[in-house]
């Protein structure tokens, strides 16, 4: 009885953890790639339909797409 309980327990963990690949999960990924109340994604360059609104960390742009971009009020 001891042993079943141990085996569960070793697949219930198994199945909790990510399957072994390089770099990030693509969900985990697209999550912190995100900026700007998760509209834009932050890349080294804009593609041409974006523009950038703010930057992200140093050396990274916030791109939006020109339908997510705020409007500004002027008075």
């Amino acid at each position: 009885m001891r042993r079943l309980q141990l085996v569960l327990v070793a697949f219930a963990l198994l199945c909790c953890v990510p399957p072994a690949r390089s770099g990030l999960n693509i969900y985990i990924r697209r999550i912190f790639d995100t900026c700007w109340l998760a509209k834009g994604i932050c890349r080294e360059k804009c593609q041409k339909e974006e523009i950038y609104n703010i930057f992200c960390g140093t050396h990274f742009l916030c791109c939006i797409s020109k339908k997510d971009m705020p409007t500004l009020f002027v008075k």
